[in-house]
């Protein structure tokens, strides 16, 4: 269930400037459970967050939106993406709230608290997936919670659908990068294990037809990586 209403969906779509990006961002709030989902977890225990792969930054806008943001770094390789994201961090009203940075998402950043990946992991290779979680799980602070949401290698009309889709953003423009790989569920559990996290997974399909999972991983208090 979206925390917020119309009004402050309307008014967060409507800091970006092109008419695509504010339809899309309407829908996406409107129907995504993956915010809704992030910002409860994190509102249980406040502290920064890093958002690696956030595009135009809507997952720190919803945040912010919601009263949950201590402190929030948003990085992206997609220049365009950061750029939108920018200007729309602007228009709002918090460039000083909110920070947007083009980078590599394996680049080491200072910030240490939680850690989001929404919809990154099968844009990677299987190897590069497992680097991403070490180094996601580095920047967890002790207590910290390293939120995933991911498609997950299945059986399912849903999954079948998703790679569809998938193939129809990369022609679109809208994904510089395809699908590299999409993991098992036993892939990405081992992974986070064995960086001594506590991990917990379900489904998030919400309103949409995609395969889709929430991964929470959670670093014990009192244990740093």
């Amino acid at each position: 269930m979206s925390l917020m209403d119309d009004t402050v969906r309307y008014r967060i779509a409507e800091s970006y400037d092109h008419w695509f990006q504010r339809r899309y961002v309407c829908g996406k709030l409107a129907t995504d459970p993956a915010y809704a989902a992030t910002a409860e977890l994190v509102s249980r225990r406040p502290m920064p967050l890093l958002d690696i792969g956030c595009g135009i930054g809507l997952l720190g806008q919803y945040l912010h939106a919601n009263g949950l943001i201590t402190d929030y770094l948003g990085v992206d390789h997609d220049s365009r993406k950061i750029i939108a994201g920018q200007r729309a961090l602007r228009q709002a009203g918090l460039e000083g709230a909110l920070t947007l940075r083009q980078a590599d998402g394996l680049a080491p950043q200072a910030l240490r608290g939680h850690v989001a990946l929404l919809d990154v992991l099968h844009y990677l290779s299987a190897a590069d997936q497992q680097a991403m979680l070490r180094h996601a799980a580095a920047h967890l602070a002790p207590g910290g919670l390293l939120i995933v949401r991911s498609v997950l290698r299945e059986r399912s009309w849903r999954y079948a659908f998703t790679r569809c889709s998938e193939f129809f953003l990369r022609v679109s423009g809208w994904m510089r990068v395809g699908a590299q790989h999409y993991p098992a569920a036993a892939e990405l559990r081992a992974g986070m294990e064995a960086a001594g996290l506590n991990v917990h997974m379900r489904s998030l399909h919400g309103k949409t037809p995609f395969d889709s999972y929430l991964i929470v991983a959670e670093r014990p208090r009192g244990m740093v990586y």
